[in-house]
């Protein structure tokens, strides 16, 4: 049987459901159940179904069944991440008319218009920039806002790795203007774990766009911290922070595609931080 007990599955269907299982890592830490699960990129069916699902066309690649889940035994309290859910939360109205005129400031640097520039009409968000900080298993109890901190300093000790993955819910080359990448790490140590669930998304010469949900975990109290950060900053202000670093040119491109190195880069533009504790 499937450990992973998420909420919207993107397409369990009994034919699969060996490679599912095969597929699921599960690994029991205090009174938690960390699973996580890898498949290839969605086939043509799956994705035809999420995009009529979503109502706005999919990334690229994109990873229908694989998750991330967090999971309370005594409780049942579960928190998981899925491609679906994470589509599900991108604009997919014409509201937001911050990408539309991100997208004309790069129609004019380029000076001409190409189908992707065009796609701009759409009433969807194309960068595919989602808010999305996780799925709550239905009925489960909610996060309390905090002012309590993820404690950092806990986290830096050279404690052992007792369960560490990475995956990877969909990527999209943004017709080969840049990139948008949403992943998911998980890091267990015997009393704590974090878990890092990251949009990175970088249109060239328009900007670069950082949207991190950390989820911290202390076993022996069965606490847990959820932090949502939002960070971007425009293309030019971020080449010439790298310059004013020192870096060459070379050098340059290459940091534009290190979302760490990024990340320390970009102004925070919001966060939130919220609480719970679990019996």
């Amino acid at each position: 049987m499937n450990p992973i007990t998420a909420i919207n599955e993107p397409f369990p269907t009994p034919s699969i459901q060996g490679a599912i299982d095969a597929a699921t890592t599960t690994h029991p830490q205090g009174r938690f159940r960390i699973a996580t699960r890898k498949l290839p990129i969605s086939k043509s069916g799956p994705i035809d179904e999420m995009t009529e699902r979503l109502g706005i066309p999919v990334p690229e690649m994109i990873f229908g069944d694989n998750l991330v889940s967090l999971t309370h035994a005594p409780s049942g309290w579960s928190l998981a991440f899925n491609a679906y859910d994470a589509l599900d939360h991108v604009d997919k109205t014409e509201k937001n008319m911050l990408q539309v005129a991100y997208a004309r400031d790069w129609s004019s640097s380029r000076e001409k218009t190409s189908a992707g520039i065009k796609e701009v009409v759409k009433p969807y968000d194309w960068s595919y920039s989602t808010d999305y900080d996780g799925t709550l298993a239905a009925g489960a109890q909610s996060f309390q806002p905090t002012t309590k901190e993820i404690p950092l300093e806990l986290l830096k000790r050279r404690d052992p790795i007792l369960f560490f993955d990475e995956v990877m819910l969909y990527e999209s080359e943004l017709d080969d203007n840049g990139i948008s990448i949403f992943s998911v790490k998980v890091r267990v140590h015997e009393q704590r774990m974090l878990l890092l669930c990251r949009l990175f998304m970088r249109l060239d010469n328009v900007l670069v766009r950082i949207r991190d949900t950390r989820v911290y975990v202390d076993f022996a109290e069965d606490y847990v911290l959820r932090e949502y950060t939002a960070k971007e900053d425009s293309w030019a202000n971020v080449k010439r922070s790298l310059f004013m670093s020192g870096r060459l040119p070379d050098d340059i491109t290459i940091a534009l595609r290190d979302a760490n190195l990024l990340s320390t880069l970009l102004p925070t533009v919001g966060r939130k931080i919220e609480e719970l504790k679990l019996s």
